[in-house]
């Protein structure tokens, strides 16, 4: 583990970074604000704790004590060496363990991404009770199943396959240290002003560190190999479940969003036009004010 973290709250900003040991890992931790409600803030691929910068100021003044863990694998988080170490099982009890940390009486999950993917089977399992859950860009798990069979969805997810080879994956994102990762933000961006040279360094310094690339493609990699880790039953969330969608997601298409009423009989979708998969960040201003509204 390293002690350093690539980001570096302003002193005035109320966050701290510190380390907490849970589920058997030791997880990189922002955290601001306080009391017994507990916003978890789970990031994505290729993200950090640091997406959620733009977020966590919010939450804080509407009461929330807000934990944004670095992800297994992630920044200065501990990064286990096999591919089963990132199977759904291991990142669910990763988001159960945390919430027993907190001591907090109330939780709502916010989450992106591959954070999303963790937060929707977290959900349906009812691993630990939820107040409240928050989509950004990743698909009900029984709609992404609809839409992988199709072509409209297969060809956006080609590096899904492409993650499955060995050490080559690792190899090209490397290169340029870390110059791929970069382009994730900057090329997928439709407005690229929050992804400048210090943000985007943020983010290939952490994915440079030992070990570091490996465990964040092994998620892909677990996600086919040991997809039965978890049974999703029905799929049925009784939650209050709000979606929040950039519409010019390159990675996943618009038919993504469609049909969770099915499955979310208590859903809330916000679709945002002319905003890129990196919702949170990207379009920091509409998100902030969907997620006060809905929030209260």
């Amino acid at each position: 583990m390293e002690d350093a973290s690539t980001w570096k709250p302003a002193l005035d900003s109320g966050i701290t970074i510190r380390h907490i040991e849970a589920n058997g890992q030791s997880f990189e931790l922002a955290e601001a604000g306080s009391g017994g409600q507990l916003a978890l803030c789970l990031h994505g691929f290729p993200e950090l704790h640091y997406s959620w910068r733009f977020q966590i100021p919010l939450l804080v003044e509407m009461g929330y004590k807000v934990w944004a863990p670095n992800m297994r694998g992630y920044g200065g988080s501990s990064k286990p060496v096999k591919v089963r170490d990132y199977a759904l099982d291991h990142l669910c009890a990763d988001v159960a363990a945390l919430i027993d940390a907190s001591g907090a009486k109330e939780v709502t999950l916010i989450a992106h991404d591959w954070g999303a993917v963790v937060a929707w089977s977290f959900a349906i399992q009812k691993i630990r009770p939820l107040k409240r859950l928050v989509i950004m860009n990743v698909p009900h798990p029984m709609v992404a199943r609809r839409e992988m069979r199709h072509w409209r969805q297969l060809r956006r997810s080609w590096y899904i396959f492409f993650f499955q080879l060995p050490w080559l994956p690792e190899f090209l994102l490397s290169r340029g240290n870390g110059k791929a990762i970069k382009s994730a933000f900057s090329n997928m961006a439709c407005d690229k002003s929050n992804f400048t040279k210090e943000t985007l360094d943020v983010y290939a310094k952490a994915a440079m560190r030992p070990g570091s690339l490996t465990a964040m493609i092994n998620y892909y990699r677990a996600l086919l190999r040991h997809g039965d880790s978890i049974n999703l039953g029905d799929g049925v969330i009784d939650v209050p479940t709000l979606m929040i969608w950039g519409e010019e997601d390159s990675a996943l298409n618009i038919n993504c969003t469609q049909g969770t009423q099915q499955w979310v009989p208590h859903f809330e979708l916000h679709r945002l036009p002319g905003v890129s998969h990196w919702v949170q960040q990207e379009a920091p201003e509409k998100v902030n004010a969907i997620l006060r509204e809905w929030l209260t």
